[in-house]
């Protein structure tokens, strides 16, 4: 098994540099507010942030990005080290639907896994940021026309410098690395009417210095002393230099075959463009005659609310899941694949935060149920808010038309995906006797 990589970042030509390198890498974005993080760094230094030079903005950023997505697994699988409660397991091809099989306690069933919760090293986090100096000034993303005009007319015939800054963190042990590339990138001559046409691209609009070298820009660029990669986004050798330094092979981290290397995902014709083929993608064709998505299971949670005096479950949270996806218009747990190297119950936390935005440090996980067919199966997590804390959904992704707080008991009322119209009923009177066993303290 491969050492997870995470992508801090849902920039596409990153994402096409790792798979080009063989790393399929979990994407996660930090929501970072770069002005501020800079502002701080800077206050913190007793200097104004546009004194910092490019290279420790970059540094500081990327350390950031970093550090808030290791933090978010951290959360994950502080989470589930603190699950409570049994895992159901049905075997419903060999017992038929709703039979429960075998009860396990839930660490036992973490444990098993080897995931994030007990792993020794991994996943890897890499945070990135890029900006462009030139005659002295430090450019980051221009976000207008009128800025990327000014930019690129200042550029052409030039030669500047781009600094991409990076850091590594391994979530299992806390290490953090960093290092900051840079190459030189030199401008042919391009005409006012060329600069016209690349801005209604929009292309230069979100990218450092107002080019790219891998998209419609790549033309304009006569020359690149240093590497390449660095100048996309990401310095391959840069990386892999961080990841050695942990002790780590380089190779550890390919999950790639060569026929696999590719940025889109081809298992879902009809998902945005924007979403991608990630660690755990695709379908597993079943003995019950349906194909499942999820190479390594899928996962979910369903999240009950509770009254806060008698501990009653007033509601649930539910995804209205999106009219591409498999029985697309029907309302679910949110959830999704399993990743390379998580638990199912990782995996579950970590679907919904990226779906629903359910933290997982606001929850508490009770109990799961799995169904198992063998070379695939689904795990539904069962969990309560923690007393004093307030989930607050939303749809973070492509995947979800809404996520809203459901009455317990109209749950039955609502179009629900097929496997939970099937198991609503068993579900209810699990969720009634889980809260029943779990009274408020007073």
């Amino acid at each position: 098994m491969s050492i997870p990589l995470i992508l801090a970042s849902k920039s596409r030509p990153r994402r096409d540099l790792l798979y080009g390198a063989g790393i399929c890498p979990t994407i996660r974005e930090s929501h970072v507010d770069e002005d501020a993080a800079l502002a701080s760094t800077a206050k913190e230094r007793g200097i104004d942030a546009q004194m910092m030079p490019a290279e420790e903005r970059v540094a500081t950023l990327a350390r950031e990005k970093a550090l808030a997505v290791a933090q978010s697994f951290g959360a994950v699988a502080r989470t589930a080290s603190e699950a409570q409660g049994d895992l159901q397991i049905s075997y419903p091809l060999k017992d038929g639907y709703g039979s429960i099989s075998k009860v396990t306690p839930i660490q036992d069933a973490i444990n098993a896994h080897n995931g994030l919760t007990s792993a020794s090293v991994g996943p890897l986090v890499i945070g990135c940021d890029s900006m462009f100096s030139l005659d002295g000034v430090v450019y980051g993303k221009p976000h207008s026309e009128e800025n990327a005009r000014e930019r690129l007319r200042q550029m052409r015939g030039k030669t500047g410098t781009l600094w991409t800054g990076h850091c590594l963190i391994d979530v299992a042990s806390g290490r953090e690395l960093h290092a900051v590339s840079h190459s030189q990138v030199s401008f042919g001559d391009f005409t006012d009417e060329d600069i016209e046409d690349y801005i209604a691209t929009k292309e230069p609009l979100e990218v450092a210095g107002s080019f790219t070298l891998e998209g419609f820009g790549s033309a304009f660029i006569s020359g690149i002393q240093g590497d390449p990669s660095g100048v996309i986004g990401l310095s391959l050798p840069t990386l892999r230099t961080l990841v050695e330094s942990l002790g780590i092979r380089w190779t550890q981290l390919w999950n790639l075959s060569r026929e696999q290397k590719q940025g889109t995902n081809p298992d879902n014709p009809d998902a945005p463009s924007s979403n991608v083929h990630q660690p755990g993608d695709g379908w597993i064709d079943c003995a019950c005659g349906h194909r499942h998505w999820g190479l390594n299971g899928a996962s979910g949670v369903l999240l009950a609310r509770r009254d806060q005096e008698s501990g009653r479950i007033t509601d649930v949270l539910l995804q209205h899941r999106a009219l591409w996806s498999a029985e697309g218009g029907t309302w679910g747990a949110p959830g999704g694949a399993t990743a390379d190297g998580e638990s199912p119950l990782e995996g579950a936390l970590r679907e919904s935060f990226e779906e629903a935005n359910i933290q997982p440090e606001d929850i508490r996980v009770v109990g799961s149920y799995r169904e198992d067919h063998g070379p695939w199966g689904y795990a539904t997590v069962f969990a309560f808010e923690k007393p004093g804390h307030q989930v607050q959904p939303q749809a973070n992704d492509d995947e979800s038309m809404s996520v809203e707080w459901v009455p317990f008991d109209k749950v039955a009322q609502y179009k629900l995906i097929s496997p939970l119209q099937r198991d609503w009923p068993e579900f209810e009177e699990r969720l009634k006797s889980l809260a029943a066993q779990d009274r408020p303290q007073r």
